[in-house]
């Protein structure tokens, strides 16, 4: 009871700071939803933290690029905050230091550093720089680290029949033998403790991406499972460890199945269809993952901004939409946490059974 009445307080803190907020925001020209939904979405320079009044609290994150002319070192700040609005440079955001860098607004390279030629052609540089995704994801492997190591300090320090740990310990050991027991030992049998380090990975890496995702302030707030370049290096390595571990009957129900002949020759519909399905599988695990976590925080970004986007039709419209906004938004948020356990296990569960059909040996088939 007392975590409700907590939670109940939140919500009411929320409730009476809002209005205040959407009505100071209805005083001037209004709010962009689409740079709010984008910008929280979407990676950047820059780590944008929150508003005190017309000021922005923004951590300005280094970059690092090599130009045509060589590298240049610097942060976000050097370029300037709005593009230009008139000259051969208009809608670009130009760099203080470089005359030839600038952040695109619009195009190919939204978002993006970019070198500006003579001729006006934009040409992206060798970028390195610590982008906001970049910056997420080393709090996040960090923060997985710590989750590993402290469990396993615990059971270096133990036996193995001493008292079961409590606390954080107790609980990683809990979620390692669940997924362990429920999802990869079922499916992989045998050779469950030979796939157990990577699926294990798996799991923990997107639950933590996921948690720190939905903490609205830093180190959260970085929705790096909803950019499709994590989940796609994600699928990648379930893609390689699948194909590069598969036995010599995988193989051969690929490339030679057992089927009638006349599907193989001369036309080799089978394998082609065969061969297609080893690059939809990651591809599923791709885009699922990517879809459902970009939808939940543009949907409870959505809901949020109702607030705002009322501020202007009266205080009794507002207040009463204030009300519904953040009861929605707590909502969703709590149905974010259940969502963040579930991909993870999605993920986790789909990359074992993808596995495991890559382990058929003869006398099994």
């Amino acid at each position: 009871m007392k975590y409700l009445k907590h939670l109940f307080c939140m919500a009411m803190m929320l409730f009476l700071l809002l209005p205040g907020a959407a009505a100071s925001e209805s005083k001037g020209e209004g709010i962009d939803l689409q740079e709010i939904l984008w910008g929280h979405i979407k990676d950047s320079y820059e780590w944008h933290v929150t508003n005190i009044g017309d000021k922005p609290i923004i951590i300005n994150l280094p970059v690092f690029v090599k130009t045509s002319k060589g590298w240049y070192a610097g942060k976000a700040e050097d370029f300037a905050e709005e593009p230009l609005t008139e000259g051969p440079h208009a809608g670009y955001r130009p760099c203080k230091y470089n005359p030839d860098l600038f952040i695109a607004t619009k195009g190919n390279y939204e978002r993006r550093i970019v070198e500006l030629k003579e001729d006006g052609t934009e040409v992206r540089p060798f970028d390195i720089s610590i982008t906001k995704s970049v910056c997420v994801l080393f709090i996040d492997a960090i923060i997985l680290l710590l989750c590993i190591l402290i469990p396993a300090r615990w059971c270096r320090r133990h036996k193995f029949t001493d008292k079961a740990p409590k606390g954080f310990t107790g609980l990683m050991h809990m979620l390692v033998m669940y997924i362990y027991d429920e999802v990869i030992k079922p499916t992989l049998g045998k050779d469950a403790d030979r796939f157990a380090p990577y699926l294990l990975t798996c799991f923990f890496f997107i639950l933590v991406a996921n948690l720190m995702g939905i903490i609205p302030f830093p180190p959260g707030g970085g929705n790096l499972t909803g950019n499709i370049t994590i989940t796609f290096f994600l699928a990648v390595c379930t893609f390689l460890v699948t194909n590069l571990s598969g036995t010599k009957h995988y193989w051969k129900d690929i490339f030679w199945p057992d089927v009638p002949t006349w599907l193989k020759v001369p036309v080799p519909l089978m394998p082609v269809i065969e061969i297609f399905g080893i690059f939809t599988k990651p591809f599923a695990l791709m885009v699922r993952l990517f879809a459902n976590m970009m939808a939940g925080h543009a949907i409870a970004l959505a809901l949020t901004c109702i607030i705002f986007i009322m501020a202007t039709m009266g205080i009794v419209l507002s207040s009463s939409m204030t009300i519904v906004s953040v009861g929605m938004s707590i909502f969703m948020m709590l149905l974010e946490l259940l969502v963040c356990f579930i991909q993870a296990l999605v993920f986790t569960m789909l990359s074992a059974v993808f596995i495991s059909l890559a382990q058929v040996h003869e006398a099994e088939a």
